[in-house]
């Protein structure tokens, strides 16, 4: 079965940006989503996934993903996807044996600017550099999914 622990967190300020390891730009919408599932497709580069996640509340959730034609996702993402599409530029920072994941997002979610970190279990002990703040991990908001509904230029101050 696949399986994703993920926390995720708001970020403080821009001191991870020094330890950037690469960067991937990212389009992606939802095809369905329902109390139960959610189905993206995610354009990253020359890459494209389709993407199959439990809507489960919390640090884990089931996901598949599977690889599909470019130029179906494209098709997908202009003609079937709920809007607006999700826009974002995700860097990659290694700090000790984790790779943290920031998010930093376009167009209706400008401004938002996420860190995520995937674990083995749940309770899996990691270095948490400065840069990071608040646990955000049960807080639909901070869904991607969720921000396709309520994006972030929508939410109060």
């Amino acid at each position: 079965m696949a399986r994703e622990i993920e926390r995720k967190f708001l970020v403080r300020h821009d001191g991870w940006k020094d330890a950037v390891s690469r960067q991937v730009h990212y389009r992606q919408g939802y095809l369905a989503s329902d109390g139960r599932v959610s189905i993206r497709v995610r354009v990253s580069d020359a890459r494209a996934h389709l993407n199959i996640k439990s809507a489960t509340l919390g640090v884990e959730r089931l996901e598949y993903e599977y690889e599909i034609p470019l130029d179906e996702a494209h098709e997908l993402l202009d003609r079937l996807a709920d809007g607006p599409l999700i826009e974002k530029t995700r860097y990659y920072i290694e700090a000790g044996t984790h790779t943290w994941e920031v998010d930093v997002f376009e167009g209706d979610n400008q401004g938002l600017v996420v860190a995520e970190i995937e674990l083995a279990s749940p309770d899996e002990a990691f270095d948490r550099p400065d840069w990071i703040g608040e646990e955000v991990s049960h807080d639909p908001r901070y869904y991607n999914v969720c921000l396709v509904r309520n994006p972030y230029r929508n939410w109060d101050a």
